[in-house]
């Protein structure tokens, strides 16, 4: 068993076992013989990621159930599978698997929530989706899009509550502006924002962010601390979507996702490593790691790193710059990089990266949607350093770890 567990983890399968000093609330809903589900219809919104540490499904979980009656299944972004790209819609069907029907909830239409039809003869909708702890991932949009949806049609929500993988601790980014809410950004959280998602289900209803607050359960998890970051909760990742494939995938993810939105044409970040590497042709790979580890940010390391293009402008031209190595997560300061990199690629490649994106008449929408606001927009236009940038959300990091108190479990 340990052979096989090492064989796994090395070609990058999930590894599934006992041994994890956390327990997920779909393994808390059968030890208390599915207590709050009891004598219900029962909807499941889920996907890949909806597993138990040994990587049974919450559907074949659910089906198996005594006095439990799973009657249909909901998707998100990513779709049932988890194999869609992102952005990618997809219609109403029926699971082959299970034979269960299939609602989509990113459908064309748009269709971001549960219908009055699709809720028809259903008492719970249980959420079990792991998300990424990252504003800008669609999952928790549709969380407080279904509470809304099911708050209007007195359809009880049970969320099945998942780690954070960021941790429960990291509270970091802009936070944002209402005038800018979209399905990329619906709460009034930062960019990071240090909940699970049945914390910040609580906060969704408890705030009043929603129009029709529903009767909402969270069944808790068991043995998880705020200061555990993936790796410490001894639970195997499966991937949240095709370009996060791994645990550390997340801090990648909110290291460059903004960059992305302003040089995702003129920086590489990385052929077989999403979001991990910050590189181009006109880059020296060790003058650009000596900028960025010059910066002193704990918790990180920055090494040369050359390789082919797979995407974006580059494609397979090669490219050098700095692959970026977390070394602590909890200390880590994530978001920071994304500006950080601006900053380097202006003073080691002389490339400004938001001016040439200006000139070239790119459109900002899905950066100001992304920050959640347009003033780091606006701050980069300023010419502000990224020390200022990063300085600047301390307001609001702050007002919010006052403001979601109430709403902690952990």
């Amino acid at each position: 068993m340990r052979f096989l567990a090492l064989v796994m983890g090395l070609v990058g399968l999930p590894v599934f076992g006992a041994d994890s000093p956390v327990r997920l609330g779909n393994e808390v809903l059968v030890a208390e013989n599915f207590r709050v589900l009891a004598g219900k219809r029962v909807g499941l919104l889920t996907n890949p990621t909806g597993v138990n540490r040994q990587g049974r499904s919450t559907i074949e979980v659910l089906r198996g159930a005594r006095g439990v009656k799973l009657v249909a299944l909901f998707a998100p972004e990513h779709g049932l599978r988890g194999d869609l790209p992102a952005g990618r819609e997809f219609t109403n069907g029926v699971d082959q698997a299970s034979g269960l029907p299939l609602f989509s909830l990113y459908g064309p239409g748009p269709v971001r929530k549960p219908t009055s039809a699709m809720l028809k003869g259903i008492d719970a909708l249980v959420y079990d989706l792991q998300d990424t702890g990252v504003r800008s991932y669609t999952y928790i949009s549709t969380l407080g899009q279904a509470m809304e949806a099911c708050g209007g049609a007195e359809v009880e929500v049970v969320v099945l509550d998942r780690p954070n993988p960021l941790g429960g601790l990291r509270v970091e980014g802009p936070m944002l502006n209402p005038r800018f809410r979209s399905f990329v950004g619906r709460w009034e959280v930062p960019y990071v924002y240090g909940l699970t998602c049945g914390e910040l289900a609580r906060m969704i209803n408890g705030e009043g962010w929603i129009t029709n607050a529903c009767k909402l359960t969270v069944v808790p998890l068991k043995g998880w601390k705020r200061d555990m970051t993936w790796r410490d909760t001894g639970l195997p990742w499966v991937a949240t979507s095709p370009n996060v494939p791994r645990a550390d995938s997340v801090l990648y993810l909110v290291a460059t996702g903004m960059l992305g939105e302003i040089g995702g044409v003129t920086i590489s970040m990385g052929r077989d490593m999403p979001f991990q590497c910050v590189a181009a042709p006109w880059l020296d790979a060790e003058r650009a790691c000596a900028q960025l580890n010059g910066y002193g940010l704990p918790g990180l390391k920055f090494e040369p790193v050359h390789f082919t293009a797979g995407g974006g402008g580059y494609r397979g031209k090669r490219v050098a710059g700095a692959q970026i190595r977390v070394t602590d997560p909890a200390a880590a300061p994530l978001v920071a990089i994304n500006f950080y990199s601006l900053e380097m690629a202006r003073k080691v490649g002389g490339r400004d990266l938001f001016a040439e994106a200006v000139k070239a008449g790119r459109r900002f929408d899905m950066f100001d949607k992304v920050n959640g606001t347009d003033q780091t927009r606006r701050a980069l236009q300023a010419g502000k350093s990224a020390k200022e940038i990063v300085a600047a959300w301390k307001p609001g990091e702050e007002a919010f770890r006052a403001r979601r108190r109430p709403y902690l479990l952990y």
